[in-house]
């Protein structure tokens, strides 16, 4: 937190100055009550990280878990990406890479059902194996901030389902894709910052 104002004027006078450092201790204990009580508004997360969300069975997830690994967020999956994406998930493991899958159901009936049926039907008909998360909004006011941050980051909102976010260990967005784009991009860039990963962790053994 900023200080507020700055030192106080040197006085010849005793008392003018416990009374500046009254006023002092008194702002000081006024901000910490207001932090308390939560009048202030909560620091804004720094990465894409810092955020906690709803898994597909509702409990809350920190993506904390997912920090230092390389992580491609999407909405709803045609059968081919479906596919595309869980190969990619079982070549790179999860050590160094991750694929989060946002479900949102803001673009026509693309998505129905709860969040968990989406999670069964995409696991028993395709055999995906990377984390669902729960349906969220992505435009208006409701929008889910974890996703809030990934369209502000590169200023552009999806017009329909399949857009990918690519977020590096460090939880800054580094690139997206549309729904028409090809997945071998998705790959190619996915593959490199992998590659950097491991490079990183053997230099510093």
């Amino acid at each position: 937190m900023e200080a507020l104002g700055g030192y106080p004027v040197k006085s010849s006078a005793p008392k003018v100055k416990r009374l500046t450092v009254l006023l002092s201790m008194t702002v000081g204990v006024g901000c910490l009550f207001l932090l308390q009580t939560q009048l202030l508004k909560p620091q804004k997360p720094v990465d894409f990280y810092s955020f906690e969300v709803k898994d597909a069975k509702g409990k809350t997830v920190s993506l904390e878990k997912y920090r230092g690994k390389v992580s491609p967020h999407h909405h709803e999956q045609t059968e081919a990406a479906y596919g595309s994406l869980q190969e990619l998930h079982r070549e790179l493991g999860t050590s160094h890479f991750n694929v989060l899958a946002f479900p949102c159901g803001q673009f026509g009936d693309t998505e129905p059902g709860t969040s968990s049926y989406i999670e069964a039907f995409a696991k028993s008909t395709y055999g995906v194996t990377f984390p669902f998360f729960g349906k969220i909004r992505i435009m208006g006011s409701e929008a889910e901030p974890a996703f809030k941050f990934l369209t502000d980051s590169v200023q552009k909102i999806p017009k329909w389902n399949f857009w990918k976010f690519l977020v590096n260990p460090e939880g800054k967005v580094v690139r997206f894709w549309r729904a028409e784009e090809p997945m071998e991009s998705v790959r190619q860039e996915v593959a490199a910052l992998v590659r950097e990963i491991i490079v990183k962790k053997r230099a510093e053994l």
